[in-house]
């Protein structure tokens, strides 16, 4: 289930190769070839993943962990596989550390609903930055008002990076737990989280990390980071919706709670009392997404087939091209210009609503996303109700951020 070896070549990807393996980038929207550049709100999947899916279904289907038949063993062993696919590719400890979530805000809400429930009290604060989706924002803000604790914010500047100064000035005492995004997705903006984790370890601070940004871009290591928890989607990294991972440090998830009661998160139930499940099943009560996790597993193997170093410099070119013909567009002003950046690009067009923007660009086929990106803070900070946001990935050509460059040209035209 890897990509064809072919694909790579001396640390370059052979493009069209690629892009041979995604099924939906080869159709016309609006008589135009699709040009997908909406990658971070949800990335396309490649046919090794479809079909490992739909051989799942049409070959293994059965519950998992419940049954002595063929299909239930065959079910569990391919679940389970998944399980230890994931753990090898952000380099956790034991498959004991990865947690089976229905994507990175599930598994942010169940920290902080286990974890934090537990751990936060009366005056204690949740130190958090400007740059957060608000599914690393609402989740604290529910603990917070549930246990009397605070949530703290850290300031961002105006290219869109966080104040680290700020950040160690507000890192005090009553700091109980550090919430941050690994990458923006409205932004790009690649964060300093070493810098970030090591002033929190100084101070004995756990610290969790959203990386729905950075694993499907970048290579992840969790015990290189340091940090206690991290959360990623299954949709962003080329895998199956409604699938997602916690990360989370062995000795931490051991003394938690569970989020949710029900099957398959137990030993024992009595009407006196309930042994709980070993981890990592204590977090996942009920019947769990199979057919997600196998194909998060497929696509697990289809990046490493390509190699993360290759998608990062791949998509790092993309980034400065872009960026280059976008900057020549009369009147575009690029939101969050961080020199650390993943390959995303907010801007705006003077005088023009950035749903007005996506709508236009549909019609020439190319697929950009518009709106506060679940983070309205940040719109906030840069005076903005929304911005226009295409965001790139190894299987995008040149050609198309071309495309759209051409296409906002006559944006301006009709609105000129």
């Amino acid at each position: 289930m890897s990509a064809n070896p072919e694909a790579v070549l001396n640390a370059e990807l052979d493009i069209e190769t690629v892009r041979a393996d995604f099924p939906i980038l080869h159709q016309e929207v609006n008589g135009r070839t699709l040009a997908y550049l909406d990658n971070a709100a949800s990335a396309q999947r490649p046919r090794q993943v479809i079909d490992a899916v739909s051989h799942y279904y049409s070959s293994d289907h059965a519950n998992v962990h419940r049954g002595v038949h063929t299909l239930s063993q065959r079910a569990t062993d391919a679940f389970e596989g998944a399980r230890a696919k994931v753990r090898r590719f952000i380099n956790a400890g034991s498959d004991k550390e990865i947690v089976w979530t229905r994507g990175t805000t599930e598994a942010i809400n169940l920290v902080a609903q286990s974890w934090g429930r537990t751990h936060l009290g009366e005056g204690d604060e949740v130190l958090i930055t400007w740059l957060e989706h608000h599914a690393n924002i609402v989740p604290w803000q529910i603990v917070c008002e549930q246990t009397g604790a605070r949530l703290v914010v850290t300031p961002m500047d105006d290219t869109g990076q966080i104040r680290l100064d700020e950040f160690e000035r507000l890192l005090g005492p009553k700091t109980r737990m550090v919430a941050l995004g690994h990458v923006s997705n409205a932004l790009g903006t690649v964060n300093p989280v070493r810098d970030v984790v090591a002033m929190a370890k100084a101070r004995d601070v756990p610290v969790l990390l959203d990386g729905a940004q950075a694993v499907p871009h970048m290579a992840v290591d969790v015990q290189d980071l340091d940090c206690d928890f991290y959360a990623f989607s299954g949709h962003k990294m080329f895998g199956p919706t409604g699938i997602g991972v916690l990360y989370g440090r062995e000795s931490m998830l051991a003394e938690m709670p569970p989020w949710q009661g029900g099957g398959d998160m137990i030993l024992a139930v009595s009407f006196d009392g309930t042994v709980y499940n070993e981890l990592p099943w204590k977090f996942e009560a009920g019947t769990p997404n199979i057919a997600g996790a196998v194909g998060l597993g497929a696509a697990v193997d289809y990046l490493d087939g390509i190699g993360m170093s290759n998608i990062a410099n791949r998509e790092a070119s993309l980034l400065a091209h872009a960026t280059r013909v976008l900057e020549e567009v009369p009147g575009l002003r690029i939101i969050g210009t961080a020199p650390g950046k993943a390959a995303v690009i907010s801007f705006i067009l003077e005088g023009i609503h950035p749903h007005d923007i996506g709508t236009i660009v549909d019609h020439e086929g190319i697929a950009i996303r518009t709106g506060h990106h679940c983070a309205m803070p940040i719109m906030e900070h840069f005076g903005v109700p929304a911005t226009a946001r295409a965001s790139f990935a190894f299987y995008n050509t040149e050609e198309e951020a071309d495309r759209l460059a051409q296409a906002l040209l006559k944006v301006r035209e009709m609105f000129a």
